[in-house]
């Protein structure tokens, strides 16, 4: 029989219900899609795959998503790890079982199914209105686009698969080239890019800021490695970058400290964000960032552990950067969460970026995380006209939008007259950290930053501060889930 696999979900913004109905279970598909009510959670459902990568695993502070902070060398994990996450803290030897790789196969592949789903069955439907099925369309696309790109990112080839699971031999393919997935990614982007979604929405949903965004980094990512398609697609990230500054709907919040106001949550700066909500689909960021061995800062000290800063890393801020300035981006001290007068002072810099202020009174947190930001957008217009101009441009929209974003850190500094695609690589590094891009620029420009030297270098021969080698070609590519080849042989192919 027909299977829908649709996960249960809830997603909330602070004041707006996401969901109007949870999908929940396994429905035959003659069983759904019989209601415009039943149509809008299956679109909502397709949002349950960002929360995948999150999902903590057995241990504390644990989860598959900080692997990708891990790998970079940029961090370490002051809770004792266990061999599975030593392999990307410490860069060595790749086991083919490890379980983090299974999780983020299936961080792509079950989201989706419910992206085919939604795709196939809501363009036949006549129960919504012409421009709310195009909309319902746009969302299911970018979802499909956002899942297959983090994955061939991490993993090369992959299996392309755009129809849903009809028969238990249709899941057995083998892997398409990158280029054919990049190429369908763009395909899907473009159709959400006209599929009448509106520039901004509040309630978290898809929104055509999103989608040009993504447009933006999947072009500027085929410009650079491995495709290297070089010139034409950078000046496509531009253009595409360039539109959602000129429309002028977004903007960078005046203080750090906005970044983490509950009440300006997908609004100004904050593009596209994961939703959460404090008991329906708590976040476990806040926890998992506290200092260990536990300190008293917060109603439940005990869980956190997971990541933080490389002293190296840290120091590579200027001591004047507005990032670096206490609870901005980083912290060194706290109050005492039971005698606020007294002040906890840690034995090394910890993560204060997504601090949640509600979650240190009750244990739970409800904040978004950030996925698309207009700080990134700034900066990929910046970089991409610099690598347009053959390495360093004097563009004035491009110096604007970095130094847009510079001058949030530096409010003395003046606007430089040039600018240079490593002095904007920088930058990403600075006021992007642990928000999960920084492998992905990595593995598209194979240049790391020297922390100790403060300047980009080659990735490949580069030793990370946490690690215990230098990067080289065998770490661009992660290997494909031992369990995936097992049960699918044509994988190796």
């Amino acid at each position: 029989m027909k299977r829908l696999l649709l996960l249960p979900l809830i997603l909330l913004t602070s004041c707006v219900n996401f969901l109007d109905e949870q999908p929940s279970g396994s429905l035959g598909l003659e069983d759904y899609y019989k209601t415009a009510e039943q149509i809008k959670a299956a679109v909502n459902g397709t949002y349950e795959g960002l929360s995948l990568p999150f999902i903590e695993d057995i241990g504390i502070a644990v989860s598959p998503a900080y692997s990708l902070e891990y790998i970079t060398g940029y961090s370490y994990r002051p809770r004792p790890s266990g061999f599975e996450d030593d392999q990307f803290l410490r860069l060595v030897k790749m086991d083919a079982a490890n379980s983090r790789l299974q999780a983020w196969w299936n961080a792509t592949y079950y989201p989706v199914e419910n992206c085919n789903s939604v795709i196939e069955n809501v363009s036949i439907t006549t129960l919504v209105d012409e421009a709310t099925k195009q909309r319902y369309l746009g969302q299911a696309y970018f979802l499909r686009a956002w899942y297959y790109f983090q994955a061939v990112q991490l993993f090369g080839d992959i299996p392309l698969k755009l129809t849903t699971t009809k028969d238990p031999n249709d899941v057995k393919i083998r892997r398409s080239p990158k280029e054919a997935v990049y190429e369908q990614i763009v395909k899907d982007l473009v159709k959400a890019e006209n599929s009448g979604l509106p520039w901004i929405d509040p309630t978290g949903h898809i929104s055509l800021g999103a989608v040009k965004t993504l447009l933006s980094k999947v072009y500027i990512t085929m410009a650079g490695y491995p495709m290297q398609k070089g010139i034409t697609y950078y000046e496509k990230a531009y253009d595409k970058a360039l539109e959602v500054i000129n429309s002028r709907q977004f903007s960078l919040f005046d203080q750090y400290s906005d970044l983490r106001n509950h009440a300006l949550q997908n609004t100004r700066e904050h593009i596209f964000m994961w939703q959460r909500h404090p008991t329906l689909a708590e976040s476990n960021i806040h926890g998992a960032y506290l200092p260990y061995p536990e300190l008293p800062i917060s109603i439940q000290p005990a869980y956190g552990g997971a990541m933080a800063p490389t002293q190296a890393f840290y120091d590579a801020y200027d001591n004047s950067d507005g990032r670096k300035q206490e609870q901005a981006f980083f912290y060194t001290k706290y109050p005492r969460y039971d005698k606020p007068a007294d002040t906890v002072s840690f034995p090394a810099p910890y993560i204060f970026k997504f601090w949640d202020a509600d979650a240190e009174k009750t244990g739970r947190s409800g904040a978004n995380f950030p996925l698309i930001r207009y700080a990134e957008v700034l900066l990929l217009c910046a970089e991409a006209k610099a690598q347009l101009d053959g390495g360093t441009t004097t563009d004035a929209a491009a110096i604007d939008a970095w130094y847009t974003v510079r001058h949030r850190a530096f409010p003395a500094a003046d606007k430089p007259a040039s600018l240079s695609t490593d002095d904007v690589l920088k930058e990403r590094y600075w006021e992007l950290c642990f928000e999960f891009h920084t492998w992905y620029d990595m593995l598209r420009t194979r240049k790391a930053f020297d922390v100790a030297n403060g300047r980009m270098t080659s990735l490949i021969g580069y030793k990370a501060p946490n690690h215990l080698r230098a990067f080289d070609n065998t770490d661009l590519q992660l290997p494909l889930p031992l369990a995936e080849v097992q049960k699918n042989p044509d994988l190796a192919l």
